[in-house]
């Protein structure tokens, strides 16, 4: 089942988490831009309330939560209620595809990359950002989850785990990138993208549906 009750429930809420903290917001944004082609027509797969897509110029989004939807469409965001493991695109839709936390809600991450591989084009581009389970950030969620009106359904994983489920379903990476080296109540200032993985909270990988390639 769409784990999206919080989201109906508290869509201000939500929003408020942005503007609280914008330096951590803008930090992740930038580090999911280089990554983002500007050309051809783009999805975001559990899009919310289009915090992402917006910026990033992605025209397409889906979600469960119509609430999120509405959020979404007032930012100009072509809006499609759906669930990430069935989307209701045609196959080889989508130039590129764009999943800001959305692994961490779905009930499972296999049929969602699956679903994704099938609305790409041969060769089109898939970006994760993600939060990874084993940074201090990501152990401190897990530590309060029962705590968190967002979180506490949801399920986190490693860059490990991330990277196998995507060639398992077929995906080749491209490259990996992550910010956020430091705990979110003291990240006051935008952090730079750096190269790789293992070392921030926020990891971002961007891979290639390698169909027909």
């Amino acid at each position: 089942m769409p784990r999206v009750a919080p989201f109906e429930a508290h869509s201000p809420r939500y929003e408020a988490w942005f503007e609280r903290h914008e330096a951590a917001y803008v930090s992740e944004l930038l580090a999911l831009r280089p990554f983002v082609p500007w050309e051809g027509r783009g999805i975001e797969i559990g899009v919310g309330s289009g915090r992402f897509a917006a910026p990033l110029g992605i025209q397409v989004g889906v979600d469960p939560s119509p609430a999120m939807l509405v959020h979404a469409a007032a930012r100009g965001i072509g809006v499609v209620e759906g669930t990430a493991e069935n989307l209701p695109f045609e196959a080889n839709s989508f130039d590129h595809a764009l999943l800001v936390t959305t692994i961490c809600f779905v009930d499972s991450p296999a049929q969602m990359l699956a679903e994704a591989k099938r609305v790409l084009k041969p060769g089109g581009r898939l970006v994760i950002g993600f939060i990874d389970s084993e940074s201090a950030l990501g152990q401190d969620y897990l530590t309060h989850q029962a705590e968190s009106v967002f979180y506490r359904e949801a399920t986190f994983y490693s860059a490990g785990e991330v990277e196998r489920l995507l060639l398992e379903t077929g995906f080749s990476i491209d490259a990996w990138g992550q910010t956020l080296a430091h705990p979110l109540p003291e990240t006051r200032e935008i952090e730079p993208l750096r190269p790789g993985r293992g070392q921030c909270a926020f990891v971002v990988v961007a891979a290639r549906n390698t169909n027909g390639k």
